[in-house]
């Protein structure tokens, strides 16, 4: 299941994580955000204990999503060693996400 990061956790969360980690950066009144939803749970529950995944609320995470650039949703980046190591903006084909997590 994915897990909530918010402005206040995200380093915790997301940056100094060991592992490789995706976070989608989405709101609740976002069409697609609400189609790539089920797809992001799956990815994460098939990578659970190599990667994380995580979703970060742009409308309460103004902060985060600010740093980031994030100016259309949903968009997905993978982090690696607290790094943007791949970024996609729009809904993509589960594939795609597992590929950038492996």
């Amino acid at each position: 299941m994915a897990l909530q990061t918010t402005d206040a956790t995200f380093a915790d969360d997301v940056l100094k994580s060991a592992v490789p980690v995706m976070v989608d950066f989405w709101a609740p009144w976002c069409g697609p955000c609400r189609l790539i939803g089920p797809m992001i749970e799956k990815v994460s529950s098939q990578v659970e204990g190599k990667a994380k995944v995580f979703k970060l609320n742009v409308d309460e995470n103004p902060m985060t999503a600010s740093r980031y650039g994030i100016t259309g949703i949903p968009t997905v980046i993978v982090f690696r060693n607290g790094q943007i190591e791949k970024q996609f903006v729009g809904v993509q084909p589960e594939q795609v996400y597992l590929n950038a997590l492996s």
